[in-house]
């Protein structure tokens, strides 16, 4: 039985594979008339990206999902608020920096740039903001505070650091926050949110559990921001 529901397990995480993969090589054979180059490498490739998502997806819920809830529900034992805010802002910080995703983008950005924005000095000005947006999402869980009154001053930021700062780190910036919500920063973060969120007095679990990542993400759209305005100096 255990074999069983390994398997269907297996071809779910397949299914999630397939489409993407038989339209790109629908549309290369067919629209580009275009062949498939080194097809075993292609078809070996597939595999592996099918078992590895596959594994690392079952290592995730059974290892950072129920450690990040617990951590989470624990972190009310703690004797000072600010303790929490600077714990989270700590666990952001490194989850970021284990992101695939922004260190393929940080590393696309040091490229076209031709080494004027280093891709270590982008994957760390984003981590920072990353790790501030989960700092100012655990204060607003810790304090019950509606999430307009948090977003909105956030957004009147952007929009005139936006103003400020160089064109080019304005489209870094939106792509920056978009790499941070990745395989290990989405399960983690928010499992320790909601796990916090469950044991606060008076927090509603689906009200302030939820949008954590989103603060997280704007926290990045803003240090990618300041770091073009220092550029600037």
């Amino acid at each position: 039985m255990k074999n069983l529901e390994g398997l269907n397990a297996l071809w779910e995480t397949a299914r999630s594979v397939l489409p993407i993969s038989a339209f790109l090589i629908l549309f290369q054979v067919l629209v580009l008339r275009k062949p498939i180059e080194n097809a075993k490498n292609f078809v070996l490739g597939f595999l592996l990206s099918v078992f590895g998502l596959h594994f690392f997806l079952k290592g995730v819920s059974m290892s950072l999902i129920p450690l990040g809830n617990s951590v989470g529900k624990n972190l009310i034992d703690l004797k000072y608020k600010w303790s929490i805010v600077v714990f989270s802002f700590i666990l952001g910080y490194f989850a970021t920096l284990v992101e695939p995703a922004l260190k393929a983008l940080a590393l696309e950005v040091e490229e076209i740039s031709v080494g004027a924005i280093p891709h270590t000095t982008l994957i760390h000005a984003v981590a920072i903001g990353f790790g501030g947006g989960m700092a100012i999402g655990m204060f607003k869980i810790l304090n019950s505070i509606p999430n307009t009154k948090i977003i909105l001053p956030i957004l009147l930021v952007i929009l005139v650091l936006t103003y400020l700062a160089p064109d080019e780190f304005v489209a870094i910036a939106m792509d920056s926050a978009s790499s941070t919500t990745g395989p290990v920063n989405i399960p983690l973060n928010m499992a320790v949110a909601i796990g916090l969120s469950t044991i606060v007095e008076n927090a509603d679990p689906l009200l302030n559990g939820f949008g954590i990542i989103g603060l997280t993400s704007l926290g990045a759209v803003v240090s990618v921001l300041v770091l073009g305005i220092l550029t600037k100096f």
